[in-house]
């Protein structure tokens, strides 16, 4: 077990100042709860408390104070808190892009909304009144397409203001919104899209990353072929391609006819669908996760201004793709007023600092990222704040994985002593962070600040008790409104339950090992399903990688346990060498290093040298399926290539991970 693990306190790498406290829009929020309870609330624990045992006081609380704009108004919050099946608001109608596009909080229609960039440093700067205006052509466009209230609009197309338009018309209108990034392959797509029967397909002819061009037109193509109910294809001409037969290019579709086009705002029910996400898909076909209105509204409401303090005037970035839902977490920085920062490209071209000196160039306020974009800047050395003005960046968040402990260090180092790190982590399944921080609560190194608000997040050990300061499954035991109302066509919900609730009836299971400390920060411990189980002694594969990653001639890891129910097998380390180390001297290092700091039952027996680790196209690390390829599965049958950011690496970590046999 490391340090932290023993209930000595880490080091604190930021503190909330008193001025920070009390100008933080979660202070104003407990005074208004206050106020509305009559319940002190000193401190974050106390708050968090209340938030997660009184649930309708909680949340209906939080839909006064942001001022939802009902247009019936709900007869209740939670009249059945039940899970799965928990039903929020009933009654309630609203529409989310009503809330995305008004003017809060003094923001008037020539503030800058949007800032749009790609590698290529071409910008285009949108004001909240030519937002509004670009949404009411597109929202003509679908209804002259037929699309109405239930029906699916889905994007193949990257992180730019057409799908931003696009998706906030989609919401107006009442519909469905589902995307993929561009980059995914024509089955991955054909995969997610024909689960949910669209009625307008909206595509890019190409994209461009690293400074390259790549045609979409098979997988537009193929993606078209397999959608025979839509009524229209919608191109954006981003390599000025010619159209294809039988679509529509986008300055087309978004023309004005007439008289020019007014947003109508349809309000849906509280749980009707706002998007549909997918999982990852790697092990199968992708699960259809489908996400209220009303639940995502309320929930990015909550994250963004309270936790992330984020406002009018501030500039919210997070480098993502339309496939992954920081995506859709970037949009909602709209509902808080801030200007949302699209960046469309390779964060690493043509190099590293390409995002930081985005950050610079736009004063971005909050710089979101992941966590091996954080590792990939350490690995090459860069030193952000010495060649750049960083002074805006008042916080930086991490998710996509587990934040090294190096991570955290090179954070406070190289981008800002003053700056809050906001390691975080949640899912796509609930879109948002579950545990995360707050600016009101401390950093500590490595580890995440605190729970969220609202999410009554707990450590359970396989009897169901709850644990603090041992590791333990990551669950939930109180409804969130962000929860899925249903996966699509899962008629009955038999997957929905499967999925989570199995394991601890009325309980959801995440699929996350966590420690929760006594003073209510959290450590992620990996995967549950790709837990190390050595002679009884179980360990998180995200414990093991921050001990292994530290050593200065590994750059990625990969651990895989052998074992499985005939008995105890090898423990593989594959490592991506840093250039010019040497496998046996980093693999005498980290033996060390894991036998001193974890344990010694948990010494990888063989370590093996790889050009690259397979991730998922969201930059997970795929230890599941490596681990039952490596038992003999084919790997058709282990992992769909589609779901991979790069299909030819696995192949090449394949042949290396045999050769070293």
């Amino acid at each position: 077990m490391t340090k932290s693990g023993t209930g000595i306190a880490p080091e604190i790498l930021w503190q909330p100042t008193p001025e920070r406290v009390a100008r933080a829009a979660i202070t104003d929020f407990a005074g208004f709860l206050a106020d509305r309870t009559g319940q002190d609330f000193g401190d974050y624990a106390a708050l968090w408390e209340y938030s997660t045992t009184d649930l309708p006081g909680f949340w209906g609380a939080l839909a006064d104070y942001f001022g939802v704009r009902w247009v019936n108004r709900p007869q209740a919050v939670l009249p059945d808190a039940s899970m799965p099946g928990a039903r929020w608001f009933p009654g309630g109608t609203l529409n989310y892009a009503e809330h995305a596009l008004a003017a809060i909080d003094g923001r008037a229609d020539g503030d800058l909304a949007v800032i749009v960039t790609d590698e290529g440093d071409t910008e285009e700067l949108v004001t909240l009144g030519q937002l509004r205006q670009q949404v009411a052509r597109a929202q003509a466009g679908l209804r002259r397409a037929g699309v109405v209230a239930g029906d699916r609009v889905v994007a193949l197309a990257p992180n730019g203001i057409h799908a931003l338009v696009a998706f906030l018309a989609t919401a107006a209108s009442g519909a469905v919104w589902s995307s993929c990034s561009p980059d995914f392959g024509p089955a991955s797509v054909i995969d997610r899209f024909t689960q949910i029967e669209p009625t307008v397909f909206i595509a890019v002819d190409g994209y461009r990353y690293g400074g390259k061009e790549f045609d979409t037109g098979e997988t537009v193509a193929r993606v078209r072929a397999a959608l025979p109910g839509l009524s229209a294809t919608v191109i954006v001409p981003t390599l000025g391609r010619p159209l294809p037969a039988g679509t529509t290019g986008w300055d087309e579709f978004t023309a004005e006819i007439g008289q020019p086009a007014e947003i109508d705002y349809v309000p849906v029910d509280f749980e009707a669908p706002l998007w549909v996400l997918y999982s990852s898909g790697t092990t199968g076909l992708p699960k259809p996760i489908v996400q209220s209105v009303g639940g995502i509204l309320l929930e990015h409401l909550k994250m963004l201004r309270l936790h992330s303090d984020l406002g009018p005037g501030d500039r919210f970035l997070w480098f993502t793709t339309t496939g992954w839902m920081m995506w859709n977490y970037l949009v909602g920085g709209l509902l808080v007023g801030s200007t949302i920062v699209l960046y469309d490209g390779n964060p690493g071209y043509p190099d590293l600092l390409a995002l930081w000196r985005l950050a610079e160039r736009h004063r971005v306020t909050y710089f979101g990222t992941s966590a091996p974009f954080i590792s990939s800047c350490r690995a090459k050395g860069l030193t952000p704040s010495d060649e750049l003005d960083l002074t805006s960046v008042v916080a930086v968040g991490s998710t996509g994985s587990p934040l090294s402990t190096d991570g955290f260090r090179w954070i406070m180092e190289h981008v800002g002593p003053r700056v809050q790190i906001c390691s975080v982590s949640g899912g796509t399944d609930l879109c948002t962070a579950i545990v995360g921080a707050a600016p009101t609560v401390p950093v500590w190194m490595g580890e995440i600040s605190c729970r969220a608000l609202g999410a009554r997040v707990e450590a359970f050990d396989e009897q169901g008790g709850a644990l603090i300061g041992d590791v333990g499954e990551l669950v939930l035991t109180a409804p969130m409104p962000s929860m899925p109302v249903s996966f699509w066509g899962d008629d009955g919900g038999s997957k929905l339950r499967a999925a989570y609730f199995d394991d601890y009836p009325g309980v959801w299971r995440h699929g996350d090992w966590i420690r929760i400390t006594s003073r209510g920060s959290c450590v992620i411990e990996g995967r549950s399903d790709a837990t190390l189980n050595r002679g009884g002694v179980r360990m998180g594969t995200a414990e093991f990688y921050r001990v292994a990653e530290s050593d200065p001639g590994v750059l990625d890891s990969l651990v895989i346990d052998t074992s499985d129910a005939s008995g105890e097998g090898d423990l593989l380390l594959f490592v991506v060498l840093a250039g010019g180390a040497d496998l046996d001297a980093v693999t005498a290092r980290v033996r060390a290093a894991i036998r001193s700091e974890l344990s010694p039952r948990h010494v990888p027996g063989t370590v093996i040298a790889v050009p690259s680790v397979p991730r998922t196209l969201n930059g997970k690390k795929c230890e599941v399926p490596v681990k039952r390829i490596l038992a003999g599965m084919p790997v058709d049958t282990a992992v769909s290539k589609d779901a991979l950011a790069d299909p030819a690496g696995l192949d090449a970590f394949l042949a290396a991970a045999r050769s070293a046999k």
